[in-house]
């Protein structure tokens, strides 16, 4: 990819197309945020495309000034795989929602992960079916009542980091619609990462699961159920910055700075290589009890699909020389019906 030395305006990424999700959405925060992020890469807007599947979400390549593809229900990972393994240069988005990504498309979407092709996915997740008007997804907690479930959905939800990190992916990050400066810097850390890249937004549907995320969203109990971490840096949350984790046993555990001899030279550094540690997060984060973990949880430095491949190509070819299709065709293990 040759390297980009426009310097482009947010406005540069948007279009003419007339921006439709309900108003109050939080997708119009996770656009702009996109938008904003990618005059921040260094990418020509030639070189990017975004791909979707069937949701709200994936209205979203509609709205951007790159190239875009609305795709089949689930199969977004799919086809941005062939795209990206056709033209290693491109910088590929994929836009998908927790419906879109984790149900119909699970098994893409694992697949694609464990490949570690060089590509960016943004998982929405407002834990419903909006699109289709309020079906429980499989995100949805457990209880919930919905248009298909009047009685509680007896569903045990996914954890969609839980499933990237199972699956192998090599970057896996939480950020939040009502964050757009956070949602940007992650995405731009994302963009960075040499691989697979999987970030999960918690984004409000207002119309069919309002406040789903509201512990960790509303200005009134936010800092005290957020807990955003930095590779590096102690995990320290609160309004006072006075409420921290610690490990004790093999467990995290919220704690008191102050309180019970407990100092922030007791407060665990977050390390971004650690993949029990990342595990640990995604696992204990449940507001109120423990507060939601946001930022790049694990970070891998890995091969990707595509050097592999490459290399595979190049060791053939050293062994047998490079031929044609006509050649691979005719070769002999081929054989004549009469």
């Amino acid at each position: 990819m040759s390297e980009c030395t426009i310097e482009y305006k947010k406005k540069d990424f948007a279009n003419d197309n007339e921006v439709r999700w309900c108003p109050g959405c939080g997708d119009y925060s996770i656009l702009s945020s996109l938008q904003m992020a990618l005059t921040k890469v260094g990418k020509k807007k030639e070189d990017i495309v975004c791909v979707s599947g069937i949701g709200c979400s994936s209205r979203f390549p509609y709205y951007m000034g790159t190239y875009g593809y609305h795709t089949i229900h689930g199969r977004a990972p799919a086809i941005a795989s062939g795209m990206k393994l056709a033209n290693p240069d491109l910088s590929v988005w994929i836009i998908t929602g927790d419906g879109d990504g984790m149900s119909i498309g699970g098994n893409h979407l694992i697949h694609t992960l464990r490949r570690n092709i060089n590509m960016n996915i943004l998982l929405f997740n407002n834990e419903i079916y909006g699109l289709t008007k309020g079906q429980y997804s499989p995100t949805t907690e457990k209880g919930k009542v919905t248009k298909t479930s009047p009685y509680g959905s007896i569903d045990h939800p996914f954890n969609p980091g839980k499933l990237a990190i199972g699956a192998g992916a090599t970057f896996i990050a939480k950020t939040i619609d009502t964050d757009p400066k956070h949602m940007t810097d992650i995405m731009i850390e994302a963009d960075k990462h040499k691989g697979i890249s999987f970030v999960e937004i918690y984004q409000n549907c207002v119309i069919f699961n309002d406040k789903a995320h509201d512990a960790y969203t509303n200005r009134q109990t936010r800092d005290e159920n957020t807990l955003y971490v930095e590779h590096g840096k102690k995990m320290i949350f609160g309004k006072e910055k006075n409420k921290g984790i610690v490990l004790k046993g093999f467990n995290l555990e919220v704690v008191t700075i102050g309180e019970n001899g407990i100092t922030e030279n007791d407060i665990v550094v977050h390390d971004k290589y650690n993949p029990i540690l990342a595990f640990q997060l995604l696992e204990s984060s449940n507001p109120p009890e423990f507060p939601m973990a946001i930022g790049v949880l694990y970070q891998q430095d890995k091969s990707t699909y595509e050097e592999d491949m490459e290399n595979s190509r190049q060791q053939v070819i050293d062994k047998k020389g490079a031929r044609n299709l006509s050649d691979i065709i005719l070769d002999e293990e081929v054989w004549s019906v009469e």
